[in-house]
């Protein structure tokens, strides 16, 4: 790990309960840092990994890193306040979206489990930024290997056996999805965010059988011990 601090942070006003994934969505590794250590950007991050491997520490953990902007997740607006950010080097949707190097993965993996073993960090509360603002961002994106985390016990997995269908009005499939934690005020947005992680094969913010069987299926109590 090598430093490269930024003076973008302030002082927390929650306790660390989230952990948010990013990609930095820009061209190339140097100039994402350079522009997350850039007092004029009024972003930051606690830390970046680089495509190769490199894990840059950017914020103290104990400060507020500006990473998540307008935000919320279960019932948390202050999402900055109480969450870790990781900024993964990924061009993003705009420079050329890109699968993630296995280098880049393999040096993430270790980083994360560190983080969520010391504050306790539940796997429902392992988020990418598109989860805690699906109006504004699309990422880690739908290439992010969420289901490699999720055989870690790092992120939720991916329902693999749908009891049913429950046949809930559109209405009531909003209302189970900010249960679940996401903001619906804009309800396409939220639909498309909530594909993007858990259907990433078809993200057209549509309210269809196989997504109101995802969401029962991950709103139903899991046995003890999962």
């Amino acid at each position: 790990m090598i430093e490269r601090l930024s003076p973008n942070f302030d002082e927390r006003r929650l306790p660390v309960t989230m952990l948010v994934l990013h990609y930095t969505g820009m061209p190339d590794a140097q100039s994402a840092i350079d522009w997350l250590a850039n007092p004029e950007s009024r972003v930051s991050a606690h830390y970046v990994v680089t495509e190769d491997g490199q894990v840059v520490h950017m914020v103290p953990e104990d400060k507020r890193a500006w990473h998540a902007g307008q935000s919320y997740w279960r019932g948390i607006s202050d999402v900055n306040s109480a969450s870790i950010g990781i900024e993964i080097v990924n061009p993003g949707h705009e420079w050329g979206y890109r699968p993630f190097p296995q280098a880049q993965i393999d040096a993430l993996i270790p980083l994360v489990h560190d983080i969520v073993t010391r504050y306790g960090i539940t796997r429902g509360n392992i988020v990418g930024h598109s989860d805690v603002a699906p109006d504004r961002k699309q990422d880690p994106g739908e290439l992010f290997p969420w289901a490699k985390l999720a055989r870690l016990r790092l992120a939720l997995p991916r329902p693999t056996k749908y009891l049913m269908d429950p046949l809930w009005s559109d209405g009531a499939f909003l209302l189970a999805l900010e249960r679940f934690g996401y903001d619906i005020k804009e309800p396409e947005a939220a639909v498309r965010a909530f594909q993007r992680r858990f259907r990433p094969e078809m993200i057209d913010g549509i309210i269809d059988g196989e997504c109101r069987a995802i969401l029962l299926a991950l709103l139903l109590p899991k046995p003890q011990g999962d």
